[in-house]
């Protein structure tokens, strides 16, 4: 045995026991054409934002020897603002939390509520870091089932309440759009869950939510008279934001005011505020793009139910499609034709990122031509 190998087991032994053998996150950074496997943005951040952004890091640049404020008030108060217009939700800067992605504030939520002898319940399939955050924290994590036949991914509410019941976790997280399949939640779900957990955070993923359809509400909109509910966002989908790593949460001004107890000191630069605060004052510009995703996602929707395939309706900025006959074996005739999508582990199924109006239809092409020459083969019921 080589001295690395010998180095790499006695690290392994000196590892928490709950780590062992786990798996880290990682989507495959790859240099090809046509990349839509981890749901970023296509479209770049429009000029007059860059312009905007690079004078607000100028400004902030001569003074980068001093710590950043810690409270980020302007920040939250941005955020407060753009919530306000994008949802009709009145929230105070004190009912704002942010981090460096969505992913920091999914942590502090974890730490502060979660750790050694606590739980936390999702309902699968959904986003894989909310057990990775759970476990790194030393939660216990529960695979909930989202209905009794696995035919749909629908979360049945009668049925996540029976699970909440069982279980008794100290933290559940609903997934709305979910990340991989799309499909968002009913409030009443939220409101069931919600119900059923008396001593528990319930926290509310959307990330996607700039992405649902028409009619989808906001789980903001419960926030008032329950202190244990926490919705997320991020500016990484919808803002084209994805390389500044700015996430968010609303919750009761005393939960967040709980999650300083977590933060690490100055914990978001002053370059982040800055950018970030740039950005929401040109919310408008940088959503313009939204529609035209959502125009693509449903194209890839159309068009790959028309190829055979089974794509679940979305409500995010990708699409989930089933009916692979062997989904690693598709996703590897895409990658060696210069299109990068993500196996997400579910059997037959394959996430497409809805990418720009190029993008989708090379995609669309490459999965016809692929279908036609017989290298990608279709489950047979769908044939």
């Amino acid at each position: 045995m080589s001295e690395d190998i010998q180095s790499r087991s006695r690290l392994t032994d000196l590892l928490r026991p709950d780590l062992r053998g786990q798996s880290a996150y990682g989507a495959p950074q790859l240099p090809v054409a046509v990349a839509l496997n981890t749901n970023e943005s296509s479209y770049s951040v429009p000029d007059d934002v860059v312009e905007a952004i690079t004078a607000r890091v100028a400004q902030v640049a001569p003074d980068l020897n001093r710590y950043p404020d810690r409270e980020f008030v302007a920040l939250r108060t941005a955020l407060a603002g753009y919530l306000q217009i994008a949802t009709g939700v009145e929230l105070s800067p004190e009912q704002l939390w942010a981090g460096n992605g969505s992913n920091e504030v999914l942590s502090h939520i974890v730490q502060a509520f979660g750790g050694p002898g606590r739980v936390a319940l999702g309902f699968t399939p959904a986003y894989s870091m909310h057990p990775i955050i759970s476990r790194g924290a030393g939660t216990g994590w529960v695979d909930g089932l989202r209905n009794a036949t696995g035919a749909d991914y629908d979360v049945d509410a009668e049925l996540a309440v029976q699970q909440v019941r069982e279980h008794r976790p100290d933290i559940v997280f609903l997934c709305s759009p979910n990340n991989p399949t799309g499909t968002a939640i009913g409030l009443d779900i939220v409101e069931a869950v919600y119900d059923a957990l008396p001593d528990g955070i319930v926290v509310v993923d959307e990330a996607y939510a700039e992405f649902a359809r028409p009619g989808t509400r906001s789980a903001l909109t419960l926030l008032p008279g329950r202190e244990r509910l926490v919705v997320t966002r991020t500016m990484s989908k919808a803002f084209a934001f994805a390389g500044v790593r700015l996430g968010y949460l609303a919750a009761d001004p005393e939960l967040t005011q709980l999650l300083r107890l977590v933060r690490l000191p100055y914990h978001l630069s002053s370059v982040t505020q800055a950018v970030a605060e740039a950005a929401l004052e040109h919310a408008g510009t940088m959503l313009s793009m939204v529609e035209d995703i959502k125009a693509t996602r449903d194209e890839l929707a159309a068009v790959t139910g028309q190829l055979g395939l089974k794509p679940v309706p979305s409500d995010a900025n990708f699409v989930l499609v089933g009916g692979f006959a062997d989904a690693a074996a598709a996703w590897q005739v895409l990658l060696d034709r210069g299109v990068l999508v993500r196996d997400v582990g579910i059997p037959n199924h394959l996430r497409i990122t809805a990418g720009t109006p190029q993008e989708t239809q090379t995609v669309l092409r490459v999965l016809r031509e692929s279908i036609e020459d017989g290298s990608i083969v279709l489950q047979e019921e769908t044939l």
